[in-house]
């Protein structure tokens, strides 16, 4: 995958009384297209939680939806006011993956390029 521009997130490290930040980082078109469809939404309560889950062909499967949830031990990141939120379970699996948006002929959708995925299956869903 090519090099992406990145924000600079606004929250990196954990403030007293806040979450703890994670390494994953969001593009700024990526962010943007998370604004468009919570503006859809209409609720200014959700975030954008992404994780793993054991699955597909390879062992783990992304996860990545809006959630108005705080669960004990979320990992937080803000980028422009976006909040990027994953659990503490897979914050070490997602470590310095990149979130972007894709809106081309071949491809439409959030795409997750994670250095941590040591293989992955042939569609592309799931990766170990």
């Amino acid at each position: 995958m090519s090099e992406l521009d990145t924000q600079t997130p606004t929250t990196t490290a954990a403030e007293p009384g806040s979450a703890p930040a994670h390494g994953v980082l969001l593009t700024d078109l990526a962010a943007g297209k998370v604004k468009s469809l919570l503006a859809q939404e209409g609720r200014e309560d959700l975030r954008l939680r992404v994780g793993v889950q054991p699955g597909g062909c390879s062992g783990l499967i992304y996860q990545l939806y809006f959630d108005e949830r705080s669960l004990d031990g979320d990992l937080v990141r803000d980028f422009d006011g976006v909040e990027v939120v994953v659990d503490r379970m897979s914050g070490p699996y997602l470590e310095g993956a990149t979130i972007d948006f894709s809106d081309t002929i071949e491809k439409q959708g959030f795409t997750i390029d994670n250095p941590n995925a040591g293989s992955s299956c042939a569609c592309g869903d799931s990766f170990g």
